[in-house]
């Protein structure tokens, strides 16, 4: 294994989001150059160093996680919804203008799937690689394991089981009531949205 495999490694378990992270990679370096000046055979660094894994979650356990407030979620969450929204209302003004026959029927099925389809799996797919959707972003929200790793694909997929059985609102109310403001689907899936400690970013 290279030293590059190993930051790679140790940056996989970090969220993308993570603060500090490019200055966490060269600190990691400086570390492993250190000790090969010093003679030290780059296995036996990494070997000390020791699994990735344990190493970036040493890195989150020093961060400040704060429970996302339940307005910014809920702007979010607006936000998201709203450009879905503006999707398949261009849609539906395209289909509109097209001439009838086979282009409208097509740009209305589009429409269909966007509004029926395209919210869920552009928020399970977003929260998956990034921890983001474009509402959190906006917020400065991220999603994470407990933990504070990044979240799984079915930790993301279970997160929005309830729209697709739709009591997104009942699964919300938790999060009013829970010490880490987490939603119902959210405790299932081990999950939670956070905002890092303004004096920490």
């Amino acid at each position: 294994m290279t030293t590059d495999d190993y930051l790679d490694q140790v940056l996989a378990h970090l969220p993308r989001t993570t603060p500090h992270r490019p200055q966490i990679a060269l600190e990691l370096r400086g570390h492993i150059e250190e000790r090969l000046a010093t003679g030290q055979p780059l296995d036996d660094v990494l070997r000390q160093l020791g699994d990735p894994a344990v190493l970036a979650e040493s890195y989150l356990a020093g961060l400040s996680l704060v429970p996302a407030d339940f307005g910014p979620r809920v702007l979010a969450k607006v936000v998201d919804a709203l450009a879905f929204l503006l999707l398949v209302a261009v849609t539906l003004v395209l289909a509109w203008l097209s001439p009838r026959g086979g282009m409208t029927v097509i740009l209305i099925c589009v429409a269909v799937l966007i509004a029926g389809f395209g919210f869920l799996i552009y928020t399970i797919v977003a929260e998956w690689r990034s921890g983001q959707t474009f509402g959190k972003r906006r917020y400065g929200l991220f999603v994470v394991q407990e933990s504070g790793a990044p979240i799984t694909l079915g930790q993301s997929v279970v997160r929005q089981m309830s729209l697709v059985f739709q009591i997104f609102w009942i699964d919300a109310l938790f999060a009013l009531f829970t010490e880490r403001r987490q939603r119902a689907f959210e405790l299932l899936s081990k999950t939670r949205v956070v905002r890092v400690d303004d004096k920490q970013a």
